[in-house]
């Protein structure tokens, strides 16, 4: 059975500006640390907010799996597709990050490598 967790949520915003105030206000809402990146802000783990608009009308949805090959297997075999071009390998040659195809209400699904 293939394991499926929320690692996070990611949110599009127009610019670096309206990202790190997004991130600075989950911090002073939630206490979430922040952390700046290249591409996006994280809040804490739960919120990455984008610096530029992404993947996603609003954003995309992390979702985390010991097993990212495992999963995308899963998922195919029930008829889902993946947009190969986003596919991230280890140098070892192992899966570890994938869009699917589509959106969720606006938001891009990504399979994610997380224990």
């Amino acid at each position: 059975m293939v394991e499926y967790t929320l690692a996070h949520i990611g949110i599009n915003a127009a610019g670096a500006e309206e990202s790190l105030a997004a991130a600075k206000q989950l911090e002073a809402l939630f206490g979430f640390a922040v952390k700046e990146g290249n591409s996006s802000n994280f809040a804490g783990t739960v919120a990455e907010i984008m610096k530029k608009p992404g993947r996603g009308t609003h954003g995309h949805i992390g979702i985390g799996t010991p097993d990212v090959a495992a999963a995308k297997a899963d998922l195919e075999a029930r008829g889902f597709t993946f947009e190969e071009s986003s596919a991230v390998y280890t140098p070892e040659g192992v899966l570890k990050a994938i869009y699917l195809n589509g959106e969720v209400l606006g938001f891009a699904i990504h399979l994610m490598k997380k224990p």
